[in-house]
Order: structure tokens, then C-alpha cells, then sequence
């Protein structure tokens, strides 16, 4: 079996009692061993197999090492980073898959990461760890209800002069309480002197209200469409790894022009 196989059958090889057999063990130990390091093997897919069945510590923590590794070949986010979830109601789905992009993005990033769930006012969400147990801690308290301020986390960050470079939205984009995103948007930008990169994550029933009020006033914006895919999460990586707008127009400029040769 490929690494990939011995992954999507773990539970499988659980209930047929593989695991408890030392020389079985060990093989399905080095497959996992290999996946951390094969081109081959879907990150999340190590994540949800460890979810699906009940393993024992060492093989949990196997697999958690294969979805963090996997999620590295992607790319290390440099750029401060912000994340808002919203929790207003019948937003349960946008609260767990906030929890796995928390996690993920997490793991791999090398700057100031802030964490926010929203309904009519912001809730900072801080984690001990890295991993999607700790952010599942961390989320044990924030339940779906209220109205939709996404403006609120965002007001908050600027009151706390809390400076990032992309932003990242995780709603269905039905804005119906102030303080609203686009007038936070601006006055964030001006009194930081930044315009961060908007990426919305969108979920269940979304609208494009949020999206045309930013292109309305040229703020850079991008969608990403959930579709209840947690396999597709990691194709989020390379949209937010990219460099800044200003590490782009400095690489342009130290691009040195073109010199005809005299004949």
C-alpha cells in the first residue's frame, strides 16, 4: 500500500485489528512516516482519518505531523495575518471551518497572527498551541448567534492598533449590524497607513454584498468558496504566501532593465 492508501484505510486496518499486531504496527508506522515526505498525500486527508477513528496517541500524533508537514511544502506565510470568523446565527459551519483554518494557517506562519469571532461585536480568540486541538479549545466557547457586524473585529484591530497585511473573512457575507466592514475598511487603512489583502472564505448560503463594497472603493479582494471540501483548505496557502504589493514593486525595481549591445 502507498502512503496515501494506508491513510484512507487506517480505519479499516483499526477494526481488523492491524493496530494491535507490533510487526503490522510498525509497517503502517513507517507508510506514515513516508507520507510526511511524499508529493503524493492530501493534507487534510491525514487530518480527517485521525478524526474518523480511534487511534491510539502515537498514530494521532503521526498523522497530525503528515497535515502540518504537508500544509509546509505549500508555502510559510510571512505577512501578519488576521482572521475573522463569523458567529452570528445558523454560522456553526463558518465556526468549525474557522477552527481548521486557524490551524492551518497557524502552523506555518512566521508572523503576528490575530484570531477574532464576530457577531454584533468581536471575541479575540487566542490558543496555546498550534495544532486543531488547541484551536478546537480555544472555539469550545464560541456558539452561533446574534447579528452581523464584520466591521466589529476589524474596529477593534484598529483600536488596538493591531497592523496586518491580509485579512482573512470567513462568512456568508450578510452584513446587518455598523459598525460595517467597508467604513472600517477605509478609516483602518488610513490611520494605519496600510491597505491589507481582503481573501473571504465563503460559506453556506453566501451573498457578494461584502465583496462589491470593497471593489466599490478599489480595495483588493479575492473569494474562496467552501463548498464543504475540508481536503480543498490547503488551496488557501498559496493565496495568502504570496508577497505584499510592496516586496512585489521592490522586486520589479531591482529588476535590472535591458542594455543594447551596440554592434
Amino acid at each position: 500500500m502507498t502512503p496515501q492508501e494506508v491513510i484512507n484505510n487506517l480505519k479499516s486496518l483499526q477494526a481488523r485489528g492491524a493496530m494491535d499486531h507490533p510487526e503490522v504496527k510498525a509497517l503502517i508506522d513507517g507508510k506514515l512516516d513516508e507520507a510526511s515526505k511524499s508529493a503524493r498525500v492530501a493534507a487534510f486527508k491525514a487530518q480527517v482519518a485521525a478524526d474518523a477513528a480511534d487511534l491510539d496517541d502515537d498514530t494521532v500524533a503521526r498523522l497530525e505531523k503528515v497535515t502540518n508537514e504537508q500544509v509546509k511544502r505549500r508555502g510559510v506565510i510571512t505577512r501578519p495575518t488576521a482572521l475573522l470568523v463569523d458567529k452570528s446565527g445558523s454560522m456553526e459551519n463558518a465556526i468549525e471551518l474557522g477552527k481548521r483554518i486557524a490551524a492551518l494557517i497557524s502552523g506555518i506562519t512566521q508572523a503576528d497572527l490575530f484570531v477574532y469571532a464576530f457577531d454584533n461585536i468581536p471575541y479575540p480568540v487566542t490558543a496555546q498551541g498550534k495544532e486543531l486541538t488547541d484551536w478546537e479549545r480555544a472555539f469550545q466557547h464560541i456558539k452561533a448567534g446574534g447579528g452581523t457586524s464584520i466591521g466589529a473585529p476589524l474596529e477593534a484591530m484598529r483600536k488596538k492598533r493591531q497592523i496586518v497585511d491580509q485579512i482573512i473573512i470567513v462568512t456568508d457575507e450578510g452584513e446587518n449590524a455598523a459598525p460595517y466592514f467597508g467604513e472600517v475598511y477605509k478609516t483602518y487603512c488610513r490611520e494605519l497607513a496600510i491597505m491589507p489583502n481582503v481573501v473571504i472564505v465563503r460559506v453556506g448560503g453566501y451573498c457578494n454584498w461584502l465583496e462589491s463594497q470593497l471593489k466599490g472603493q478599489q480595495a483588493p479582494v479575492e473569494t474562496f468558496t467552501f463548498a464543504g471540501d475540508y481536503y480543498s483548505l490547503p488551496n488557501l496557502v498559496p493565496l495568502l504566501t504570496r508577497p505584499s504589493r510592496l516586496e512585489l514593486l521592490m522586486e520589479i525595481l531591482d529588476m535590472p532593465l535591458p542594455v543594447r549591445l551596440d554592434k
